[in-house]
């Protein structure tokens, strides 16, 4: 049994990314760029939830990719997703890993935009195994358009597209008692689909921010991994003779360098899986390393 346990945990190792999901065991030195500006593509169905765009590192390269906004099924009905984020912190940037919870806890009050506006999310609500999309900041389209009400959304960081928390220029947002609380609280790490949409953004060189078209080609797709799927969005600004359509989301700032993900013990009981399309049965929660424990750069 140890040895089986073994192997799977060598298995997992060597399929995960060099990217954002890891932690970092040495300290980043370059700052993060801005966050791109991109168009968010329309909700795919019911039961997804938008997971914003960020910066990933790839260490052997030295160089930061953008791994594109897209629209995520929520693992369980009630599941929020709360965005990694970079933070300074001493002589570098480090990243912190984003989770699955029941409510959405701190990413650095950065504005990543469409809901997630520095502070939990704005842009939908469970109503018990149905989620509701906010049109004020959502792009319902036609799939979900009777699954949606508008509420005005408050945007303390309109104009912010700081990428990262502390130093001189990040976002000087600290975590609430609260949200320091939920850090630690249960709930689960990415999934296996957005560990699979960091790492297609790993291999598309476009998306490296030394790419010649002078910035990513591609901002966010419709589901994850979705490169070439019609409804991808560029960044805007981007050299490749494209023009995104739709609501303009806010350019989340660079990532500096990665901070260590939150301890997030084990993953709480489920409250209903969420059906989806292709299957009957969820994908199994990954669960992120504690953050006091050395990981690879990305």
């Amino acid at each position: 049994m140890k040895s089986l346990f073994a192997r799977a945990a060598l298995l997992i190792w060597l399929l995960l990314p060099l990217g954002g999901w890891s932690q970092v065991s040495l300290s980043i030195e370059i700052a993060p760029p801005p966050l791109p500006v991109y168009a968010q593509p329309p909700v795919p169905g019911e039961g997804y939830i938008w997971v914003p765009g960020y910066w990933a590192w790839e260490r052997s390269d030295r160089d930061y990719y953008w791994v594109p906004g897209t629209w995520v099924l929520a693992p369980n009905y009630g599941d929020l997703w709360t965005p990694g984020y970079w933070a300074f912190e001493g002589q570098g940037y480090f990243w912190h890993i984003g989770y699955w919870g029941s409510r959405v806890g701190f990413y650095g009050g950065l504005n990543y935009g469409y809901g997630y506006t520095g502070s939990g999310y704005q842009g939908g609500r469970w109503d018990h195994d149905r989620f509701q999309y906010n049109r004020a900041v959502s792009n319902v389209g036609a799939v979900v358009a009777n699954n949606s009400y508008s509420a005005r959304v408050v945007n303390g960081a309109r104009n912010s597209h700081v990428s990262f928390n502390g130093g001189k220029a990040g976002s000087t947002a600290r975590p609430t008692v609260a949200q320091r609380q939920f850090q630690t609280a249960e709930h689960a790490g990415p999934s296996a689909e957005q560990l699979q949409h960091e790492h297609a953004a790993l291999t598309t060189p476009t998306q490296r921010l030394s790419s010649p078209h002078s910035a990513p080609l591609v901002g966010a797709t419709p589901r994850p991994s979705a490169f070439d799927m019609p409804g991808v969005e560029p960044v805007l600004g981007a050299t490749s003779g494209r023009r995104a359509a739709g609501p303009i989301a806010r350019p989340a700032q660079p990532k500096e360098h990665a901070a260590a993900p939150p301890r997030a013990a084990q993953a709480r009981p489920a409250r209903g899986p969420v059906r989806r399309p292709e299957q009957e049965t969820p994908e199994p929660r990954r669960e992120p390393s504690p953050r006091d424990e050395p990981g690879r750069g990305r």
